[in-house]
């Protein structure tokens, strides 16, 4: 039996269906869901990783690759850690493979949260010109990859890192209709304040009266009463 084939029954053993049906509450499109608790699926992800973390990273990556592949959002949360696990790890020459991730296999906002937030933004913080690729995903047909052009900048953002092209990227995504677009490019630019607080108030700001009020609210969650207060104004 195969490590993949250990971890789903382990996965079937512990899914409920009262759990399941909690997690589809949360997402209005359709999700593959086991039923399995987020605090179990970790605990699961690091007892098997225990058995691969001396297989080479291409070994790795192909593990994960076939969890992506089923469209359980459980084995994309396994996928998504086993990817990050490695990161001290990454080489430019990985970027195809997390592109590819996200282009035909993320179809909701959690595997496309976790996934971005810790893989693609550790990428992109030992590789920063690959935050270009981001602005051409800003311009995709497909809502995940436009979520994740601006998610992917969350931890960085957060840093003070790439201010100029979180600015750029939200400017791409300012009049989406997307809510899921809009939330996302809110919180990149929210996570965006807390080390650039005046330049992501000048943005909403200069851009109030067009910004979604999803993204508006979002983007300025973090920062003082009257500074909200001010953006609010009609």
């Amino acid at each position: 039996m195969t490590i993949i084939n250990e971890i789903r029954d382990k996965l079937k053993e512990n899914s409920d269906e009262k759990t399941k049906e909690r997690g589809l509450i949360f997402f209005k499109e359709e999700v593959k869901l086991y039923g399995v608790k987020t605090a179990t699926v970790e605990k699961i992800g690091k007892e098997y990783f225990k058995a691969i973390k001396d297989y080479s990273k291409l070994e790795i990556l192909t593990l994960c690759d076939e969890l992506w592949r089923s469209g359980y959002m459980e084995e994309s949360f396994i996928a998504c850690n086993w990817s990050y696990f490695i990161h001290n790890q990454y080489e430019e020459t990985d970027w195809p493979v997390f592109k590819k991730w996200i282009e035909n296999y993320v179809n909701n906002w959690a595997s496309c949260d976790t996934l971005c937030n810790h893989t693609i933004g550790s990428f992109l913080e030992m590789y920063p010109k690959y935050v270009d690729e981001l602005k051409k995903w800003a311009k995709s047909e497909n809502r995940w990859v436009k979520r994740a052009s601006a998610v992917s900048l969350i931890i960085p953002a957060r840093k003070g890192l790439f201010l100029k092209d979180i600015i750029e990227i939200a400017g791409i995504l300012l009049l989406d209709k997307d809510d899921l677009v809009q939330k996302g490019y809110g919180w990149m630019l929210k996570a965006a304040s807390q080390a650039n607080e005046k330049s992501i108030f000048d943005f909403v700001m200069n851009n109030k009266q067009t910004m979604p009020r999803t993204a508006l609210r979002y983007a300025i969650e973090k920062m003082p009463k009257a500074l909200k207060e001010k953006a609010m104004e009609k």
